[in-house]
């Protein structure tokens, strides 16, 4: 019979499911951020053993092997040294004469809203390594940020 006139299933109109990408680079997260991908894989064990829906299951296996590789290559910052900006330290500096309070963090731990920036964004890759009292270039100007203040994150 001619593929022209064979049924199509329905499976063969499905979007193909990739897996979810990964941030590149290495995976360091804080004390906090270790926690919450421990209590995110084991939210998920937890529902997966309870689902009934194939769909569901699908999409649950999918997120938990994310997070499941997540958590095999978390690498725990190292202690950050005082007065130095770095991952797991609480930032507080002025930029354009505005002073802004931000936490460096992991990827899985990051928040802008709520002031918690991954190490790989502009803002706290140009901060990490940076000192209280010193000045730094960003955004294409020269000393444009000032360290106020670096502290770790209170657990």
């Amino acid at each position: 019979m001619s593929v022209a006139f064979r049924r199509e299933s329905d499976e063969e109109h499905l979007e193909p499911r990739f897996e979810l990408p990964l941030p590149p680079g290495p995976n360091i997260v804080t004390p906090r951020g270790l926690a919450l991908i421990e209590a995110r894989v084991a939210g998920l064990e937890a529902a997966i053993a309870g689902e009934a829906d194939e769909e569901a299951l699908k999409q649950l296996r999918r997120e938990q092997r994310y997070w499941a590789t997540r958590r095999a290559t978390a690498q725990l910052a190292p202690e950050p040294e005082e007065g130095v900006a770095a991952i797991g330290t609480r930032v507080t500096f002025r930029l354009a004469g505005r002073e802004r309070t931000i936490d460096i963090v992991g990827h899985d731990e990051a928040d802008p809203a709520a002031d918690r920036l991954a190490f790989a964004a502009p803002l706290a890759h140009a901060l990490i390594g940076a000192e209280e009292g010193e000045r730094i270039d960003f955004g294409g100007k020269a000393e444009a940020i000032e360290l106020v203040r670096v502290v770790p994150i209170p657990a």
